[in-house]
């Protein structure tokens, strides 16, 4: 498990030093900087997938396009630089960047694995941006966790008449959810789901899926079929026993908004790191805090999980797993972003207890609802 991320001149971030639990959230005003802590991951993910024997951090590729370095740069103190620190439980590894302002990429300056620095080490000798001659089994357990990680975005694929069939290789859902009803077609012979099973259900994906999407659409049931002679398949919907499989246009957003964040937590294997942007998108308000009791759950499970969010309901639904003692409180992180300033930290950390409490609140946290409630009753603005 990751539990640190370091960041100096990245975006927004002058020098951050983020602690990481078993289950992350990462909350905030807009442009805080909850979505740049997941970039520096997902460049990662990216370099190391598109192309694991890079001497340079991709900016743009299959995942994410960021655009130039000036883009990523710490643009308020100015740098030519910019660093990513990675802490798990067995090593640590700290990269440093450069590159001209106008470049798509970023090569690698210095890379500190276990307390060992390299300097300028190169293209040859740099697999994962990691120096060969440093490679252990611990360092190629994170750089494979950090490749196989699973980035879910906000801007999730809508309902859509026939979905991409992708080799069977291929096991994430995509950014967007691109890939998810293909990920449930290659799940429908024997494929196992482990660790995350609902007792009395079957125990692969198909059921496992159906069953925690009942949860959030009571009666939901789902069909998936290849389209005869095209890579490609369909997504059918039914949303009561009574009716028969629908086209997803006439079932709603909200299904195919979580599908793919179920079909994520329930087919990654144990260890594995998931990125979730704004999960409560489109979901009615016991929806949102049901899916952080199902994020709980997962964390718990073995999964990593770091979301960002704007919803309440989703840390009440964390909350009120730890109370439930679906997930132990020592393995949540909360942290609340603030746009930066001379006057605040930008990152403070409530700590959540084993009853569910909090115990601060700063301003903003969450608090709008309370605000509103005091202006209602004559005592606040």
């Amino acid at each position: 498990m990751l539990t640190q991320i370091n960041l100096t001149n990245f975006k927004c971030f002058e020098l951050l030093k983020l602690p990481l639990g078993d289950l992350t959230l990462l909350s905030g005003a807009n442009a805080s900087g909850k979505s740049s802590i997941l970039q520096a991951l997902v460049l990662l993910h990216q370099t190391f997938r598109d192309n694991r024997w890079s001497p340079r951090l991709m900016l743009n590729g299959s995942v994410a396009n960021l655009g130039a370095v000036t883009d990523v740069m710490d643009q308020v103190h100015g740098s030519d630089s910019l660093g990513i620190g990675l802490i798990d439980e067995a090593v640590g590894c700290e990269w440093s960047f450069s590159g001209g302002r106008r470049d798509m990429s970023l090569a690698v300056a210095q890379v500190t694995v276990g307390g060992e620095t390299y300097d300028k080490p190169t293209a040859n000798a740099l697999q994962y941006l990691l120096p060969v001659i440093a490679g252990s089994a611990v360092t190629r357990q994170l750089a494979m966790r950090l490749q196989n990680l699973t980035y879910i975005t906000a801007e999730r694929e809508g309902p859509r008449d026939i979905y991409t069939l992708v080799d069977e290789a291929v096991s994430a859902v995509g950014p967007t959810g691109e890939n998810a009803a293909s990920v449930l077609y290659q799940g429908l012979g024997e494929r196992i789901v482990a660790e995350r099973v609902l007792s009395g259900v079957v125990p692969t994906l198909l059921p496992q899926v159906e069953a925690r999407l009942g949860a959030f659409f009571p009666g939901c049931a789902l069909q998936v079929q290849q389209v005869p002679n095209v890579n490609a398949v369909t997504l059918g919907i039914r949303i009561s026993p009574d009716t028969n499989f629908l086209r997803p246009i006439h079932c709603g957003f909200g299904i195919t908004q979580v599908l793919p964040i179920i079909v994520a937590a329930l087919s990654v294997p144990k260890g594995s790191i998931l990125l979730i942007e704004n999960p409560e998108v489109h979901l009615h308000p016991s929806g949102q805090a049901l899916m952080g009791q199902f994020l709980a759950e997962v964390a718990h499970a073995g999964v990593q999980v770091i979301v960002e969010t704007h919803s309440d309901h989703i840390l009440n639904g964390i909350r009120r797993a730890v109370k439930s003692e679906q997930l132990p409180a020592e393995e949540v992180a909360i942290h609340f972003l603030q746009p930066r300033s001379e006057d605040s930290p930008q990152v403070l950390s409530p700590v959540l207890d084993s009853s569910g409490n909090i115990d601060v609140w700063p301003e903003g946290f969450f608090d709008q609802f309370d605000k509103d409630l005091d202006y209602f009753a004559g005592w606040g603005e």
